[in-house]
């Protein structure tokens, strides 16, 4: 059974920085397309940054936290990261892990992290 846990959300100022972690068990972690998204209230979940399966050698980021955040994945250690640096308050949200195999329609979710930037 999948198994997708994050941690590292916290409450920082404007201008911080967090990183957070989503520990994957149960799936094939190598074989899945990993991603970050965050959802604030009232809105729809958002998609904030993806990494490739195998060896992560592509990346793609929203529009919003392009130049500031950085996904990476460590396979060993079936785990992937958010580097959020120049923090801003809407980047407040529950921020949520996501697992797409790279061939077949299978997706898995976390329970999300919360991060709140105050200003």
């Amino acid at each position: 059974q999948a198994q997708l846990v994050e941690t590292g959300g916290a409450e920082v100022q404007s201008g911080g920085s967090l990183q957070l972690s989503c520990a994957v068990s149960g799936i094939g972690f190598i074989l899945y397309h990993m991603a970050w998204y965050r959802q604030t209230p009232g809105k729809q979940r958002e998609f904030v940054a993806r990494v490739s399966s195998l060896m992560g050698t592509y990346t793609n980021y929203s529009d919003s936290v392009q130049g500031r955040f950085h996904i990476w994945r460590d396979n060993p250690k079936k785990t992937v990261f958010l580097q959020m640096d120049s923090l801003k308050p809407e980047d407040t949200g529950v921020y949520y892990c996501n697992a797409v195999h790279q061939l077949y329609a299978e997706e898995h979710w976390g329970q999300g992290t919360r991060v709140s930037v105050s200003s």
